[in-house]
């Protein structure tokens, strides 16, 4: 059975910017610094998660509301021209 080991987060964070930077996969980053890719693999991942802004945390009170008043007005005119599609396939049908 493989032994675990324990990383340092100076090397964690070094192995990950080097997966990050090399044009190489993650699976051969991982095998030339002799270690489990899937461990690089899932501190790539856990680094990347940490650098995505929140999409919403990032959103002032005004844009908050418009984005809101857009949506709304998005939800209307997909209802009229639902709407208006049945009263075509109506008029279709009458003929």
């Amino acid at each position: 059975m493989a032994s675990s080991r324990k990383y340092s987060p100076e090397f964690r964070e070094e192995a990950v910017q080097i997966a990050l930077r090399s044009s190489k996969t993650i699976s051969e980053v991982g095998r030339e610094l002799d270690m489990n890719p899937e461990t690089l693999r899932g501190w790539v991942k856990k680094h990347q998660m940490r650098q995505a802004p929140a999409s919403d945390a990032e959103l002032t009170v005004s844009e908050r509301t418009r984005l809101e008043e857009l949506e709304r007005r998005n939800r209307e005119l997909e209802m009229e021209n639902a709407f208006l599609k049945s009263c075509s396939a109506l008029r279709e049908g009458s003929r």
